[in-house]
């Protein structure tokens, strides 16, 4: 299901482009050099998110490098409901997480957007979210596997969309479990081969 338009297409597009912007911004990046850790993009894995910030060592740039980039996706989110309707917080959630793996002021090379998705998902339909946030954690816990916690999260999450209360928001939230997806090729292949790194190591 999708929500009703009642926002005009002019202004969804300006919603959408503003979310896209804030997206954008790559706190990961920031925060390593606030925190004097170089360029974030030439550790680990070359990541900007928290998961390889954590890698550093620097587990205060970690923390808000991930509360920042959930932040930015809820952020969005709630002021476009606030200023407009249900159809333009979906629009800036997914226009936000957007930017974060597509970042216009980093060549378009950005993350893999976890944290952002499931900051969107919490401002879109909290219980959502929170059991989103709960799928990952619990899977964190079994496997130890940042990638595999991120991946069965975002599979599940238009499932506890649907039986929480929140179908119209389905769309949004294929939508954007579906990059998760994309995004995190690399490691699924990791995965099968066993070779993905766990958490703590």
């Amino acid at each position: 299901m999708i929500p009703e338009f009642q926002t005009p297409m002019a202004v969804l597009g300006l919603v959408g482009l503003a979310a896209y912007v804030l997206g954008s911004v790559p706190f990961g990046l920031v925060m390593a050099r606030l925190f004097g850790l170089g360029d974030i993009r030439r550790i680990g894995s070359g990541n900007i998110g928290a998961t390889n910030v954590l890698r550093t060592g620097n587990k205060p740039a970690a923390f808000l490098t991930l509360i920042l980039d959930a932040g930015k996706g809820g952020i969005a989110v709630l002021l476009a409901r606030w200023l407009f309707a249900e159809d333009a917080a979906q629009v800036a959630g997914f226009a936000a997480f957007m930017g974060h793996c597509f970042p216009v002021f980093l060549g378009f090379k950005g993350g893999k957007g976890v944290a952002t998705f499931l900051g969107t998902l919490l401002a879109l339909f909290w219980p959502a979210g929170i059991a989103a946030c709960l799928t990952w954690a619990a899977t964190a816990a079994i496997s130890r596997i940042s990638s595999l916690s991120a991946l069965v999260a975002a599979f599940l999450a238009p499932v506890w969309m649907t039986i929480l209360g929140m179908p119209q928001a389905n769309l949004v939230t294929v939508a954007l479990a579906a990059l998760i997806f994309v995004r995190h090729q690399k490691n699924i292949e990791r995965i099968r081969d066993g070779s993905e790194p766990r958490i703590g190591k």
